[in-house]
């Protein structure tokens, strides 16, 4: 219990044989029932899980029988844990890199209604630089190009290093979404933030210092690669949280802004493509001032249209 509210632990593990035991070990005694839920790992952590619950009544273990992902597993442990009728539900790796001790920072937003959701930033105030010192460099600039993608994807403007899985949920909001929907693999963080967001529901931030253990992988992100890999799914959810948010649920015209952008930025780009096609390859006879005046206008109103779209969103979401 926490200031009277039921708290639940959610772990999703995948191999996590060597480190979900330290994980389990060091659980507060505020949680009153936690959830490992194994993505059909095919190691012997559920040993280890089990013999941790013969020492600790609150621990139970949840099994797939085939592997969804990080995400479908947390969304398992999230309805287990309305079903069971907990107030608040909290997310921690099973590779025990995410300090149980700073949890009552993150309850505390949603304990006190501020919020809906809270998650953990490794880049607010002191954190910031040992989270630099620590990091490499190629994991920051991926973290930061996701982070910039994310928050347009998702409205979430105010949200950094939006990759960070320490979080914290109201069953209020775990029963708003429609987590049949979610992206359920890699990437989840950034999906859930754009269906909190479509929702209507409350986002924040909460520093907390960076774990990590010498020798043990440090994060799905190693490169551009990882980014490349979530563009596509961001953009699907994007997609549909313009849709979603800005017209099943509350029309608001920047629906139109962003499509109008959509709209100029492409036929810009296009034609702007074939004008230097053109240019170089053939001579640029298409190469015309009227043309190449159009395409700068085309080019400059799809920004314009964007930059637009992105105020009012963030307006729309605070």
């Amino acid at each position: 219990m926490f200031e009277g509210k039921r708290i639940a632990l959610v772990i999703p593990a995948y191999n996590e044989a060597r480190l979900i035991g330290p994980t389990l070990e060091g659980i507060p005694p505020l949680f009153d029932t936690v959830y490992v839920v194994d993505d059909h790992s095919p190691d012997n952590q559920n040993a280890v899980v089990l013999a941790q619950a013969a020492r600790d009544a609150r621990i139970r273990l949840l099994q797939h029988a085939v592997n969804t992902g990080p995400g479908g597993a947390i969304i398992t442990g999230y309805r287990q844990a309305s079903q069971e009728g907990h107030d608040i539900t909290v997310v921690v790796g099973g590779d025990n890199q995410m300090n149980l001790g700073e949890v009552g920072a993150l309850l505390r937003p949603v304990v006190d209604g501020v919020a809906d959701y809270a998650k953990g930033n490794r880049f607010i105030g002191s954190n910031l630089a040992e989270s630099l010192e620590k990091m490499p460099k190629s994991r920051l600039v991926g973290n930061w190009i996701i982070t910039m993608l994310t928050k347009i994807a998702s409205g979430c403007y105010k949200v950094m290093d939006v990759v960070d899985g320490y979080t914290v949920i109201s069953k209020a909001a775990i029963d708003t979404v429609n987590w049949d929907q979610a992206w359920k693999g890699y990437g989840y963080p950034m999906d859930f933030l754009i269906r909190l967001n479509a929702y209507g529901l409350r986002v924040v931030d909460v520093g907390r210092a960076p774990i990590y253990l010498p020798g043990e992988r440090q994060s799905q992100i190693k490169s551009f690669r990882y980014a490349l890999r979530v563009a596509p799914m961001l953009l699907r959810g994007f997609m549909w949280r313009l849709k979603f948010k800005y017209v099943y649920r509350d029309f608001h015209p920047v629906f139109f802004f962003f499509w109008l952008a959509f709209l100029f930025l492409t036929l810009g780009s296009v034609l702007g493509g074939w004008l230097v096609i053109d240019r170089l390859f053939y001579g640029g006879y298409a190469v015309t001032g009227p043309r190449s005046i159009l395409d700068a206008l085309l080019l400059i109103f799809g920004l314009q249209f964007l930059l637009f779209g992105m105020f009012f969103d963030m307006e729309a979401s605070k």
